[in-house]
């Protein structure tokens, strides 16, 4: 995973595949989360194998993408048609495939804006939390990280009422990674880099995105401050 979707952590994704390329591994990257956010040369990064999404970029969602490195052989995902090499068999949706390509062309075009104005807002909110907010931890790094990315943990708090209380205020967030909404089990992203059941279930992410201002960071500001405040009230271990 180029940058991990849920901490936001910018893997070494170029030393891995040079480890790879010298014992002759056929290396995949999943970029899906680096895409528009980082750039990316497969022949500079060592890559044999890309996987990336449109949605990640504004674009149409149902539609991604795989780089094959020329000479790298890959079993066919659906037999029966020629279409895409052989490699999918099955009527193409050209209407997305276009509409990636275009938001491809626009995120290579704003690269450098876009990080400039996401890493703005994102060390923003995250000064901001852990200034208002005490008993708080980032998630991941500080600096090597998605530019949009902002994951914190709340100690005595519990992940699915901060979620609920943001949303009825209009923020919309996440306790985890995406692909696992409903889970009952903590991050186990959050596990494996050391944090406790309690303090991972009382973990937020928040994305930061091309249409955030600065104005939406002071307002999740001040309703995370309240909200903290007001789940930690009824907390039994808080008040211990």
């Amino acid at each position: 995973m180029y940058i991990n979707n849920e901490i936001g952590t910018i893997q070494p994704v170029k030393e891995i595949g040079a480890i790879a390329r010298e014992h002759n591994i056929v290396f995949h990257t999943d970029a899906v989360q680096a895409l528009g956010n980082v750039s990316i040369d497969v022949e500079e990064l060592n890559i044999d194998l890309l996987s990336v999404s449109a949605h990640k970029i504004y674009g149409p969602k149902g539609i991604g993408a795989l780089y094959i490195r020329r000479g790298v052989k890959i079993i066919p995902f659906i037999d029966g048609g020629a279409q895409e090499r052989k490699k999918r068999a099955g009527t193409e949706n050209i209407p997305a495939i276009v509409g990636f390509a275009k938001a491809c062309e626009i995120a290579e075009r704003d690269l450098q804006a876009h990080v400039e104005k996401l890493s703005k807002l994102r060390d923003e909110l995250i000064d901001k939390i852990l200034g208002s907010i005490d008993e708080v931890k980032l998630n991941g790094p500080r600096d090597n990280r998605h530019p949009g990315n902002v994951n914190v943990a709340f100690k005595y708090i519990e992940g699915e009422a901060l979620l609920l209380m943001l949303d009825a205020v209009g923020v919309a967030a996440s306790s985890g990674s995406a692909c696992t909404t409903g889970a009952l089990e903590p991050s186990h992203v959050l596990m494996s880099i050391g944090l406790g059941h309690e303090i991972a279930h009382g973990s937020l992410r928040l994305t930061i995105g091309d249409f955030t201002e600065p104005e939406d960071i002071d307002f999740i500001v001040e309703n995370l401050v309240r909200i903290v405040k007001t789940l930690r009230a009824m907390s039994p271990l808080y008040n211990a």
